[in-house]
């Protein structure tokens, strides 16, 4: 498989496992209806795991396009292979969203609340106001590309083993779970492009049932807040671990 095609089914995985437990909670006559915010980010935290084992070893399991920016910019990537990775990661969103939609097809017409079906498939703020919102996905998002790097970092790992192949994605998403737990609640942490855009664009195209807008207004804050807190916490890790 190549590398590009592996962040595409990558990503996809993340998106049906992560917007499945959002849709598991929120939607109405689900058996997880009112599971709640604990519910939601341990299966995002599974869903990341889960994504990362998938295509770690084909790909580095980037499967976020603030994870990719952050490495190419510190040269632990090459910057030729950033659009194919990213376009990948925005198309694996999009059919995760589509593939979510079908899992949960008849409960779209069973909830009435047009924001709780668009809450399924991408992040919305609790408190909308544009700056504090891209301030707390610019700190979600350095959080996790500095702990990404400074965790998963060789030194970590007895020298010459392989136990940080087997528990390197396990960390990432120990790491995702703290992030939704301590710094969700602002948000709903996106800290990753595709994971929004995908499934944003997904609602937009798919005929869900009684769905309202997509909230293209706030679309720029998943991705452009980010993208600000993944670079900054590369050149951070780069100038401060190394």
């Amino acid at each position: 498989m190549s590398p590009v095609l592996a962040e595409l089914l990558g990503t996809m995985l993340l998106v049906i496992l992560g917007d499945g437990v959002v849709g598991n909670v929120v939607l109405n006559k689900t058996k997880g209806q009112n599971g709640g915010w604990i519910v939601i980010t341990a299966g995002w935290a599974f869903a990341v795991t889960i994504a990362v084992y998938a295509v770690g070893s084909i790909s580095g399991a980037h499967l976020n396009p603030a994870v990719t920016l952050a490495m190419a910019s510190i040269g632990k990537f090459p910057w030729a292979s950033v659009p194919a990775y990213i376009g990948a990661q925005v198309i694996g969103g999009v059919i995760g969203g589509a593939v979510v939609w079908l899992a949960y097809l008849p409960h779209w017409a069973a909830t009435s609340d047009p924001a709780a079906k668009l809450a399924v498939f991408c992040t919305g703020p609790a408190i909308r106001h544009a700056g504090t919102n891209v301030l707390a996905e610019i700190i979600g998002t350095f959080v996790l590309v500095l702990a990404l790097l400074a965790v998963l970092s060789p030194a970590n790992f007895v020298p010459g083993s392989d136990l940080s192949k087997g528990f390197s994605p396990a960390l990432v998403g120990v790491i995702v779970w703290s992030i939704g737990l301590s710094l969700g609640g602002t948000t709903g942490y996106a800290i990753n492009p595709a994971r929004d855009l995908g499934p944003r664009i997904a609602h937009a195209m798919l005929p869900v049932a009684g769905k309202g807008h997509s909230d293209w207004g706030y679309a720029w804050v998943p991705v452009v807040g980010p993208i600000v807190g993944g670079l900054i916490a590369a050149f951070a890790y780069q100038a401060l671990w190394t």
